[in-house]
């Protein structure tokens, strides 16, 4: 049958969407995204925070209208929302036909099977509060921890990212428990996926035409702890850089108290790894990274960056970071301020605190008026747009090799001289990082292709460049 599919939230979410569409497709379904001809719907929710929440019951509320009028067979919700408020959707919303918690991905087609052959269980697969245990007592069943499901490695993905890029998820949960947040809860225990799994996975994203590799999970640094008993990111790098046809890796979700010196060395000079990486650091408040949880401090991050720096010196960082914390004074966030001025992160994302329920944070009595918090986070990117826009002019004149996302249009103005590419450079995360735009290119590119790029000027957060002559025969990688 015709299905819909609607994946929500972040990356980490999407590779399961794509392992589901995989299953789902093997089996014989198709997919659409129109809401009128579709057949059945299965929604992969979030809810870390507030928006995510109101942005997945209104997309369930909204499909449940069609499965309650007998247009959809099925209506099946999976994600961190239908593990977290399992019982109050199937009370609140009685279109739900099942639910399929965080840990049993794998049972999508059993759930649609059983709905359309009208058998009356309600929930498809146990959720993970069930599994945790059995996750925590063998280090052997990484992941998802379940006995039937098919090893990483030897699963169909169907890519949702038009395929020169894609994620690979190498861990599932997390355990640090910060106060703020609900993934322990949702995603359970840090769990690694085997590296023999990842890198068969990976080798099968990049037949299907994938160059560059993006490394997600709750928490990247820590891949390996608990299958090999020590940090193994960076010899999982070197094993993936060996793939034949791989050009970029990229690596996202790096806690700063976990960068090691091997990984800083790995990242320096393993030409395939991006010298990029993403430091979640939340404040730059000892006070507020004290009550966040956090398990480091101002004075360990700032030495922590200057060394990348200092090995690496055209790394290009990301952060984000939270305002208006329970508890955050104005000279707390005036200290985040200094902090933001004296790092002057290349990229940065400011968001504001949102109280969870069934956390330490969202139970504090100190909370922030919202009003406070939007002021202080528009404080925080206001600084931060200063220098981003001062870095962006800085890197004019700079040669940078970057990889073609697709051809913006042909100009038809006889003075100009050809069409204009829109691509990313190593700086540029997909989605949350920003674009470089290729004047007058006089020949058709490939999306995909890499080729190297004369900075000429930025426009806000976007950098402008020429071609480098000598792209037309070249095939060569250049970090």
């Amino acid at each position: 049958m015709k299905i819909l599919f609607v994946s929500l939230g972040c990356d980490k979410n999407r590779v399961d969407s794509e392992v589901m569409l995989g299953m789902l497709s093997q089996r014989g379904h198709e997919f659409t995204d129109d809401e009128e001809i579709a057949e059945a719907a299965v929604v992969n929710t979030c809810c870390f925070i507030g928006d995510a929440k109101e942005e997945s019951i209104n997309t369930i509320i909204e499909l449940g209208e069609y499965r309650k009028s007998g247009k959809y067979k099925a209506l099946i919700v999976t994600g961190c929302l239908a593990e977290r408020y399992r019982e109050e959707v199937l009370k609140e919303i009685p279109e739900v036909d099942r639910i399929i918690g965080t840990a049993s991905v794998e049972h999508i087609v059993e759930a649609l099977d059983s709905v359309l052959s009208e058998k009356t269980d309600n929930v498809a697969a146990d959720s993970l509060s069930s599994k945790t245990d059995n996750a925590s007592k063998s280090k052997e069943k990484a992941y998802l921890d379940t006995l039937d499901k098919k090893p990483v490695g030897n699963r169909k993905r169907i890519q949702t990212t038009g395929g020169q890029f894609n994620y690979l998820k190498i861990a599932e949960g997390c355990n640090k428990n910060c106060t703020y947040c609900v993934i322990p809860k949702v995603r359970g225990r840090y769990r690694s996926v085997p590296m023999e799994e990842l890198i068969l996975e990976a080798t099968s994203l990049v037949n299907m035409g994938v160059t560059e590799l993006i490394l997600v999970a709750q928490e990247t640094t820590l891949y390996g702890t608990d299958l090999y008993g020590e940090k193994k990111l960076p010899e999982l790098l070197h094993k993936l850089a060996q793939i034949e046809d791989l050009q970029w890796i990229r690596i996202m979700y790096c806690y700063p108290e976990e960068i090691t010196d091997e990984l800083i060395d790995t990242i320096k000079n393993e030409p395939k790894v991006c010298n990029y990486l993403d430091i979640p650091i939340q404040s730059g408040s000892d006070n507020v990274l004290k009550m966040m949880g956090r398990r480091t401090n101002r004075a360990e991050i700032t030495e922590r960056i200057k060394y990348i720096r200092q090995e690496i010196p055209d790394i290009c960082l990301r952060t984000t970071l939270i305002a208006g914390f329970p508890g955050e004074t104005d000279e707390d966030h005036a200290q985040t301020v200094s902090f933001v001025k004296e790092m002057k992160f290349d990229r940065l994302g400011c968001f504001t605190y949102s109280q969870e329920e069934d956390t330490v944070a969202g139970e504090m009595d100190c909370q922030i008026p919202e009003e406070v918090k939007i002021s202080r986070r528009d404080d925080i990117m206001e600084l931060q747009q200063e220098i981003a826009f001062d870095a962006a002019r800085g890197r004019i004149g700079n040669i940078v090799s970057a990889v073609i996302e697709g051809k913006i249009t042909d100009d038809e103005d006889e003075d100009y001289d050809g069409a204009t590419y829109v691509a990313r450079t190593y700086m540029d995360a997909p989605d949350v990082d920003g674009y470089l735009f290729i004047m007058n290119v006089p020949y058709d590119l490939m999306s995909g292709r890499f080729v190297s790029v004369r900075i000429t000027g930025s426009n806000d957060y976007d950098l402008i460049g020429e071609l480098v002559e000598g792209n037309e025969d070249e095939n060569e990688f250049t970090k």
